[in-house]
């Protein structure tokens, strides 16, 4: 429990760490890498090469200081951190390393002696927050244990592989020991771990693309190639699309993830999911969760992408439409090819925007989730704010480390 004095010193500081948050968290990995190289396998080196990572920690450092009276108000953001700390196998005894860097780090950053009252508030602040997600995060194991039948990572076998499209390839999954898969939540992920050769072991979360309760995990990565000369192609996702091939195994962890689909919380109002690239993925389960769990509920699907080369399911989307008749998919191609327009296998072109959501929801109150990359999750948050649409019926993932969406 934190006293009076260390809170109010915690407030104090809101205003240097917005101004030196990403000074902060970029010495802080360099300094714990460094010193504590075991705990490396657990980040992304495209998202420290990208910045987000630090841009992530930064704001969730500052949204901390700003809420240490009330960590109420940071419930959502607990849950989602804890998820992914589960999924990777974060553990009680990891927490110490993170807090002895992070002090360390406000000390030579900020030029605090370490007999400051504000490390001093700052060393009890972190230890709460510490017992908050060690808490949460053991309840989370139990479940995973409990609900899946297993904790950290189990031998899978890829029992089928898919070309997608041109840049996405699915990967059915199965047990190798035989045993039944229990249904996941729709939306959920689970994390997949690799040893590429003449490597080291790495981790990524994979967002679970089929339906709940097949016999099967399957997901569905994109090559990600990298984004800058100096900066990494994706290790895991080049792994997968160039050796992994049918009777090969990989370790699983069990399905995490907050970015579930709820129960209808209405009726009559519409479910729209928003798909854009590789995003298709989670909603792709939450599309085949709805048709067999909210029967007749109306579903509106939009599929964005780039042109038809790299549109994944077209033949699963078609067939769920087919079969369905509340079932209303959309397809947006920004950039469609000759070969597009010659076929005219897509519904519009351009981005999504307002226009169109007033095409197919109309004035109509509506559930929406969306997944895809961050410009598009940005306008798409806009689009929603600016129909007046309730937070409560906004619902989003990012695919990396979480970044605001107001402007």
């Amino acid at each position: 429990m934190l006293t009076q004095s260390q809170l109010a010193v915690i407030k104090q500081t809101v205003p240097v760490l917005q101004e030196n948050g990403e000074t902060l968290t970029r010495h802080f990995y360099a300094r714990m890498f460094r010193e504590n190289p075991e705990v490396q396998a657990f980040f992304n080196p495209a998202h420290q090469q990208a910045g987000t990572q630090q841009r992530a920690l930064a704001g969730a450092i500052c949204a901390y200081a700003q809420h240490v009276d009330n960590p109420a108000a940071l419930a959502d953001a607990v849950e989602l951190i804890a998820q992914k700390h589960v999924s990777l196998g974060i553990q009680p005894q990891h927490y110490p390393i993170v807090g002895a860097n992070l002090l360390a780090s406000i000390q030579e950053v900020l030029g605090i002696d370490e007999s400051s009252e504000i490390i001093d508030a700052w060393a009890a602040a972190y230890g709460a927050l510490a017992d908050i997600f060690i808490g949460r995060e053991g309840a989370l194991y139990q479940h995973q244990q409990d609900t899946f039948g297993w904790q950290g990572f189990k031998p899978f076998v890829v029992a089928r592989r898919e070309q997608e499209s041109e840049n996405i390839v699915s990967l059915y999954l199965a047990r190798q020991d035989g045993e039944a898969l229990q249904p996941h939540q729709p939306g959920q992920y689970i994390t997949v771990r690799v040893t590429p050769p003449g490597g080291l072991p790495v981790m990524r979360n994979y967002s679970l693309s089929c339906a709940p309760g097949e016999s099967h995990y399957r997901i569905s990565v994109k090559r990600e190639r990298a984004l800058a000369d100096e900066a990494p192609d994706g290790v895991c996702s080049g792994y997968i699309h160039e050796h992994l091939q049918e009777g090969d195994v990989v370790e699983v962890a069990p399905p995490c993830g907050e970015f579930t689909l709820a129960d209808a919380n209405a009726e009559g109002v519409p479910l729209v999911l928003a798909a854009g690239g590789v995003g298709v993925t989670p909603l792709l389960s939450m599309l085949h969760g709805a048709l067999a769990h909210q029967q007749g509920r109306e579903v509106i699907f939009i599929q964005c992408a780039l042109n038809g080369a790299v549109r994944p399911f077209a033949a699963e989307l078609q067939q769920l439409a087919d079969n369905h008749d509340n079932l209303h998919c959309h397809v947006r191609y920004s950039e469609p090819s000759a070969q597009d327009q010659e076929k005219v296998d897509f519904d519009s072109t351009g981005f999504l925007d307002c226009a169109l959501l007033d095409q197919l929801v109309g004035d109509r109150r509506a559930e929406y989730y969306f997944c895809g990359p961050v410009p598009m999750l940005k306008a798409v948050y806009g689009l929603l704010q600016d129909k007046g649409v309730d937070d409560a019926d906004i619902h989003y993932e990012f695919f990396g480390p979480a970044e605001g969406l107001a402007a």
